[in-house]
């Protein structure tokens, strides 16, 4: 049985972000272990000289290492991602390599009907970037809209169709860790390459 790490995106209190993920935990409880992860509480990125990250975002870098894959749930602010999750990843970046080769799945949950797609577009290629270096499942993105109507009392997802497409992709998902596993060839060398990045001329 896999086992992943879900983000939750947002230092928000209460996120249909989180409600996602929370009814995935619990909906795909037979067929992988999701362990919810909180960005809260993380202090801005500020580039320490010391090249030391707090100790929250060392602990999330471990969970990270230690799973098979990660799954990322986003807001939409203005357009992009949220400052907190970026913060988040700024952090996860700095001398350590985490998502180096890491099969990513990306899901955003709003109040609008759009679902996230432009931050998830841009969460995309913040992944994507030399100083991540992230495997993010293609053509695969979960736009949950009008969030506020889309669970029930019990947490659970309303529109069955949403349903269908969101075990489709977990599904799918667990397909590209697999086949993820074996393209480790340059593994060493990307993560040292993150490792070399020269942070103080930056």
């Amino acid at each position: 049985m896999h086992k992943f790490v879900a983000i939750v995106g947002t230092n928000s209190d209460n996120s249909t972000n989180r409600k996602l993920l929370q009814f995935m935990q619990k909906h795909f409880a037979d067929q992988a272990t999701i362990e919810l992860v909180e960005i809260k509480g993380l202090p801005m990125f500020n580039k320490p000289e010391d090249k030391q990250i707090p100790a929250q975002a060392q602990a999330m870098a471990k969970q990270i290492d230690q799973a098979d894959g990660v799954i990322i749930s986003t807001p939409e602010y203005d357009h992009s991602a949220p400052a907190a999750l970026m913060n988040a990843l700024e952090w996860l970046s700095y001398y350590v390599n985490p998502f180096a080769d890491k099969p990513v799945m990306i899901t955003g949950a709003s109040y609008g009907s759009l679902g996230t797609s432009r931050a998830q577009e841009h969460l995309r290629q913040i992944l994507d970037s030399p100083e991540l270096r992230a495997r993010i499942m293609p053509s695969s993105e979960f736009f949950l809209g009008h969030s506020l109507q889309a669970f029930d009392d019990d947490g659970n997802l309303v529109d069955q169709t949403k349903l269908a497409k969101l075990e489709g992709l977990f599904a799918d998902f667990q397909t590209f860790v697999d086949i993820t596993k074996q393209l480790n060839h340059a593994n060493a060398a990307n993560k040292q390459e993150i490792h070399d990045i020269d942070w103080a001329n930056r």
